[in-house]
This record gives C-alpha cells, sequence and structure tokens, in this order.
C-alpha cells in the first residue's frame, strides 16, 4: 500500500527591490552617472512626495517623464547600466532556491515588484531571478533610446495590482501571500495584504511602515527574511531554525527581539505654567497647623 504524500502549501512571496534587497536608492545611483548632484534628485523627489504629486514610490518614473533634464539624458542603455552599479544584499539568489525549493511543506514563488524601471531592476537580479518573475514600471522608447511613454506604473496602488494578477495567476489563497518591503511607497500594498490575513515583513524601522507589517527584520543578508517566515508560517523554533541556517551554510551570530516604543512627550499645561500658578494648583487644602 503506498503512502500519500501530502501537497506542499504553496505561496506567493513578493519583495520590493530597492533598499529592500538593495542598498541603495535607484534615482541616486542614476544621478551619479547623470553627474546630477545626489541633493539635488533627493530635493526634487521630495518636493512631489510634499505635493502628493505622484505615489510614493514613482518619483523616479515621473522625472524620467518630465523633468528635462533627466528626460534629455536618460537613454533605456542607461538604466541597464544602472542595475549592474546597484549595490545588493547578499544571498538573493539562496533566497530565491531556498523559497523556490519548499521548506517542510511550504513552497513559496518569490517575486519583485518595484516601482523602479524594470530595465534596472532585471539588470541587477540577472542571473538570480527569472526576468519574468520582476515586476517594474515599464516605458515605450524613441529609436534614440529616450522614454517616449509609460505603460505601467507600479507604485502605491500599482503594487497591489501586480500582487492580485499573481495571486490569480498561481491560484494561490490571499492568506497565503507573503509581502516583504523597507518603505511608506509599500503601505498600500501591504494594508491590502493584511486585510486579507496574509503575511507582512517590514526591512527598516519606517515609522508609518514598521507599525502596519505583522513583522520587521532588520539584517543585511537577504536570508535574513526567512527569519519570521519560518516562525510564523512554518512554525519552527529557535533552535530548529538556527540548525536550518546551519544546514545552509550560515550561522545566526546574533538575534536581538526587541519592542520599539516611538513616544512624543510635551509638557502638560500645568508644568508649564508660572511658579506661582503651579502652587495654587496643586493646593488641595490648607497646611496643618
Amino acid at each position: 500500500m503506498s503512502s500519500i504524500v501530502p501537497a506542499k502549501k504553496r505561496y506567493l512571496f513578493a519583495s520590493d527591490f530597492d533598499q529592500t534587497l538593495s542598498f541603495n536608492d535607484s534615482g541616486y545611483v542614476l544621478s551619479e552617472l547623470l553627474g546630477i548632484p545626489v541633493e539635488e534628485f533627493a530635493r526634487k523627489a521630495k518636493g512631489m512626495a510634499a505635493l502628493n504629486l505622484v505615489q510614493q514610490g514613482g518619483e523616479l518614473a515621473y522625472l524620467l517623464l518630465h523633468d528635462p533634464e533627466f528626460r534629455s539624458r536618460v537613454r533605456q542603455s542607461h538604466l541597464y547600466e544602472i542595475g549592474k552599479r546597484i549595490r545588493l544584499k547578499p544571498h538573493i539568489e539562496l533566497l530565491y532556491r531556498i523559497l523556490g525549493g519548499g521548506i517542510e511543506g511550504h513552497q513559496f514563488d518569490f517575486y519583485v515588484i518595484s516601482a523602479a524601471p524594470v530595465e534596472i531592476v532585471r539588470s541587477a537580479l540577472e542571473g538570480m531571478l527569472p526576468a519574468g518573475h520582476i515586476f517594474g514600471t515599464e516605458f515605450t522608447y524613441l529609436p534614440s533610446g529616450e522614454i517616449d511613454t509609460i505603460t505601467r506604473g507600479v507604485a502605491g496602488y500599482g503594487k497591489v495590482a501586480v500582487i492580485d494578477q499573481l495571486q490569480a495567476q498561481l491560484q494561490v489563497s490571499p492568506d497565503r501571500i507573503v509581502y516583504v518591503g523597507d518603505g511608506s511607497s509599500d503601505i498600500h500594498v501591504m494594508l491590502h495584504v493584511n486585510h486579507h490575513e496574509g503575511f507582512t515583513i517590514a526591512v527598516s524601522e519606517n515609522e508609518r511602515l514598521a507599525p502596519i507589517a505583522r513583522r520587521t527584520v532588520l539584517s543585511d543578508d537577504a536570508i535574513g527574511v526567512l527569519v519570521p517566515i519560518l516562525e510564523e508560517i512554518v512554525g519552527m523554533q529557535r533552535p530548529q531554525i538556527r540548525s536550518f541556517f546551519d544546514f545552509h551554510g550560515f550561522q545566526i551570530q546574533e538575534w536581538d527581539k526587541v519592542q520599539t516604543d516611538s513616544l512624543i512627550i510635551r509638557e502638560t499645561a500645568a508644568n508649564t505654567a508660572p511658579a506661582g500658578l503651579k502652587a495654587e494648583a496643586g493646593e488641595t487644602g490648607s497646611a496643618p497647623a
């Protein structure tokens, strides 16, 4: 009598790119390549964010389309070159193989969803992930290589649309979606995933993102995100997780779990009142004889 092998639980694992799988922001690397001061890019991006002119994360795409300094100088070839200059977190390919190979009955399909131009992300991750597993902002180009129009934006709600597309394509239930991100541009998609009982991981202490994410993990190594997955989804205990990392040739040297309280404390009106008034406020009866 043959034994029945239970099917693996299938999950969609989706990750942001800039400062999630990398240490650099694509816009800063592009500015350096073009000889534009990075402070200028930061100023323009901050201005757009303050005006809510574009969805957060879409600042670079907007500049490439509408800012004369960027549009006139950037060609498609520059975007591929930028990808090769991005400083990546180590072991992204290993993370892809571990998740895709399955962990104790749980298999994860790894996709990257970024607001950055898709050429940058695919160039940076070439040989690590299949190109079809990478989604980013897409442009059409003139024969000269200059950007003509945008055909797909993947910022803000654009990421939600890609998540929904992949969920339908892979036929996974919404509670089996894992999303990893680092900044404010990931808020919409994290709220969407949380609402459908999926699992969200922040890889920064962004004050707007960390309270939304189910877990926050800080590590300079891409495989650091495995820890909350092994704990919360696979159900491993700490000794098992350490053994898992040992098996793959790694040692967790430091593992600190902390809860961060973010406080704004102001003096009360009574405490800022003049000394005489403070005394009056504190009197509740006559002094003893």
